[in-house]
C-alpha cells in the first residue's frame, strides 16, 4: 500500500511540512552556546543530550515546541571548565538535572524567519525568551522519513536564571560575561 498522505504544503510562498508531530533528530542537531571569557574572547560549547518535540499545526502559526536538555551533557571541550559548569557554582546538575523549554506561541514571521515566544527554565527559574527561528527547508530522506531543517538563536542574561558566579578581574570587568548566546541547529523527523 502506498502512503498518499501529503508530506508538504504551501504557506505564504514557503514549502513547509504537513501537520503532525516531529522529533528532534539526534544525529542532526546541535544545541550550542557562546559566552564571553575575560572580556576578550568567546567560549563555545554545547549540550550533547537534548530532546524536542515539534508539533506542526494545521495553522503553522499555532505550531509548538517542547524541549528537554540534560544539563550534565554540557561540553566545551575542556574537562575542568565542564566540571565547573555542572557544579553548584553554575548549573548544579545534581539538584537541577534538566533545562526545559516550552513555546507559548509564534509571535511574528517574515519569509522563512519566525519569532517563537516561549519559556526557558534553568535551575527552576522560568523566564520568557524569544527564539528567532529560520526555517531551512523540508524533504524526504533516502530512508523514507519526512524531515525539515531549522536554525534558532536567542540571547539570555545568565544571571536572570540564578547563574551568578563570577570573578572580578584586576584590569576591570569579570571572568565570565552575563550574556549567553544560544544557537540551535536541527532536523525534525515526522513520527
Amino acid at each position: 500500500m502506498t502512503d498518499t498522505t501529503a508530506v508538504t504544503r504551501e504557506f505564504e510562498g514557503l514549502t513547509i511540512p504537513a501537520p503532525g508531530t516531529y522529533e528532534l533528530d539526534q544525529a542532526h542537531k546541535r544545541v550550542g552556546f557562546i559566552a564571553r571569557h575575560m572580556m576578550v574572547s568567546k567560549v563555545r560549547g554545547e549540550f550533547v543530550d537534548a530532546q524536542a518535540t515539534i508539533t506542526v499545526a494545521e495553522n503553522p502559526l499555532e505550531s509548538s515546541v517542547t524541549a528537554t536538555i540534560q544539563a550534565g551533557s554540557i561540553s566545551t571541550g575542556q574537562g575542568d571548565r565542564d566540571g565547573h559548569l555542572v557544579s553548584g557554582d553554575f548549573l548544579d546538575v545534581e539538584k537541577y538535572p534538566t533545562l526545559e523549554f516550552r513555546s507559548t506561541g509564534v509571535k511574528s514571521h517574515s519569509g522563512n524567519t519566525f519569532v517563537l515566544a516561549g519559556e526557558l527554565t534553568i535551575k527552576d527559574v522560568t523566564r520568557p525568551v524569544e527564539l528567532e527561528v529560520e526555517f531551512e527547508g523540508v524533504g524526504r530522506s533516502p530512508f523514507g522519513t519526512d524531515i525539515f531543517g531549522f536554525t534558532a538563536s536567542t540571547e539570555i542574561d545568565r544571571e536572570d536564571f540564578g547563574l551568578t558566579w563570577n570573578v572580578a578581574l584586576e584590569t576591570g570587568g569579570v571572568l565570565v560575561g552575563r550574556k549567553v548566546k544560544i544557537e540551535i541547529e536541527g532536523e525534525g523527523i515526522r513520527q
